[in-house]
């Protein structure tokens, strides 16, 4: 893989009165991400256990400029603009991209 990756991963707590919406509103960014942009390379969020109202997270963009084309999306400005005020606190966490290896 290229070493110009970029990944992001956040820690975000929601307000659980709106967890089902939040959930269901990620779900549509992240299938229209994979499917419609040709520089993500992976999206996906998972919850933290025992803590159902706790969401990570992980984005790995092909390179900067594709980070960047992401976030002008209409679909993410839409998930942004839907999601501001179920988000109780947002943690962003940095990684370093990694080269991802096969066996041969």
């Amino acid at each position: 893989m290229d070493q110009d990756l970029v990944v992001r991963m956040a820690d975000i707590e929601i307000d659980p009165r709106h967890l089902d919406t939040y959930r269901h509103l990620l779900a549509e960014e992240i299938e229209a991400s994979v499917t419609m942009e040709e520089g993500v390379i992976s999206l996906n969020a998972v919850a933290i256990k025992d803590c159902p109202e706790k969401i990570r997270i992980l984005e790995i963009y092909a390179s900067p400029a594709a980070y960047e084309a992401h976030l002008q999306t209409p679909h993410f400005l839409k998930y942004k603009t839907a999601t501001a005020a179920m988000v109780r606190s947002l943690t962003l966490i940095d990684v370093e991209p990694v080269i991802l290896r096969s066996k041969p």
